[in-house]
């Protein structure tokens, strides 16, 4: 008898767009070991905002999602509002910046980088 499997969703889904910048940014670096950590925060004008940060470590609690070589890593606190989330890259007039799509926000700021539940 097999045991039963648990569905555990997928914490963020990343664009090509996204991919290819974070790998353009490890080439740079010249570490493959690096990892792009996609976290959320108290603060920003609605309450939570992201975070994006280059990482060697994982901790045994984060989510890992690995696409074309990349590894994007999200920890266990801000797994729960990122469920569902689209990464993506985006150059534009505004500048270039990465975003997050997220479902789980009620509402947005204008900038983009900060949200409520």
């Amino acid at each position: 008898m097999s045991e039963a499997q648990v569905f555990v969703p997928e914490p963020l889904l990343v664009t090509e767009n996204a991919l290819c910048k974070v790998k353009g940014l490890i080439d740079e670096e010249g570490n493959p070991d690096l990892k792009l950590r996609v976290y959320v925060t108290g603060g920003g004008c609605s309450g939570f905002q992201y975070g994006f940060a280059f990482d060697e470590a994982c901790g045994d609690d984060d989510a890992r999602i690995e696409k074309q070589g990349i590894t994007v890593v999200v920890d266990a606190m801000s797994y729960p509002y990122l469920v569902g989330a689209k990464l993506d890259y985006q150059e534009g007039l505004q500048g270039s910046r990465f975003t997050v799509e997220n479902p789980n926000a009620s509402s947005t700021c204008g900038c983009g980088s900060s949200f409520s539940i």
